[in-house]
């Protein structure tokens, strides 16, 4: 996907310009953590009324590797395709998705991508056979170059998600061109979870509503503690009391591959009572973040709405 400058936001008002003082403070605020000035980039959106946004980007088109991050995008694109019929219900996928997004399996999210494709990842192929599969794979990216939104540009989805090295056609394809591992920009995450809540995905009412469901984090639920429910150590993991969370978070230790190791990324939606929703998406790369501060993100998370929550700010 080729590249773009546009925004779907309005980054010129009283309170985007806010938030640009605000995301500026950020590397010398968190330094003690690791975040530095270029280790980072970050999105922050406020929903003025349905669909219309106000926010900054700092960095809004660094493309890096997106961890979990792509499991949402997946979620969208599976609730499309059962609503046109090529994927069918059952049982079984419905499981998957839930799983691909509350505990972020990766097993779970490859079985949807599998789906999805028509493809399976095993053995070696060559010639036509692995030109054939690849282009199966592309229709992970073709579904959201088909919306035709310039903060989409610059991404791929189409790699599987592994716990470790890859092996047969998966490293085949991983290897193309030098290297094709997936790619993710903030504002493409951005735009993307603001499309869910505002409805300007191609998708029925019922459709978003399950996406927004299965998105939804209780800090209360009983869930809220375990690391892998992905919100105690995330932006949402210090939310006072009354405030809604929907996230989908990403997290890469060392993985044996540098382009892919010491990541650590949210997308984040908050929604407390009298304040209109907040997006905030925050992408890091750097040992220090991913690895040995696990409440650095859960006080930036605390830091960012206190200072942005409210509407008179």
């Amino acid at each position: 996907m080729g590249g773009a400058d546009l925004v779907f936001f309005e980054g010129n008002n009283s309170w985007s310009m806010a938030a640009a003082r605000l995301a500026e403070k950020l590397p010398s605020h968190f330094a003690v953590d690791g975040l530095t000035a270029d280790n980072h980039a970050i999105i922050i959106l406020r929903e003025e009324e349905l669909g219309r946004f106000s926010g900054h980007a700092f960095r809004g088109h660094w493309r890096c590797y997106p961890c979990s991050l792509v499991k949402t995008f997946h979620l969208v694109h599976a609730l499309a395709e059962m609503e046109s019929g090529r994927l069918m219900p059952q049982a079984e996928l419905d499981r998957a998705m839930r799983d691909m997004i509350v505990w972020s399996s990766n097993t779970a999210t490859n079985y949807v991508i599998d789906l999805l494709t028509g493809t399976t990842g095993d053995t070696l192929l060559n010639g036509r056979n692995f030109s054939d599969w690849v282009a199966a794979r592309e229709r992970l990216n073709r579904w959201f170059e088909a919306l035709d939104w310039p903060e989409m540009s610059g991404i791929n989805l189409t790699q599987k998600l592994m716990d470790d090295m890859r092996y047969g056609r998966e490293a085949q394809f991983a290897a193309l061109n030098g290297g094709y591992l997936n790619v993710l920009t903030p504002i493409a995450a951005a735009r993307l979870m603001a499309a869910i809540f505002s409805g300007e995905l191609p998708l029925s009412s019922a459709a978003l509503a399950r996406a927004q469901k299965t998105l939804l984090r209780d800090p209360s639920g009983s869930d809220a503690a375990n690391p892998n429910f992905q919100l105690s150590e995330f932006l949402g993991g210090q939310m006072p009391g009354g405030v809604r969370i929907w996230s989908k978070a990403g997290h890469n230790l060392w993985t044996g591959d540098p382009d892919s190791s010491w990541f650590k990324h949210d997308m984040i939606r908050l929604k407390a009572p009298g304040q209109k929703p907040l997006i905030f998406v925050l992408m890091t790369q750097g040992k220090r973040l991913a690895e040995e501060v696990p409440d650095a993100f859960p006080r930036i998370g605390r830091f960012l709405f206190d200072e942005l929550g409210g509407d008179s700010k």
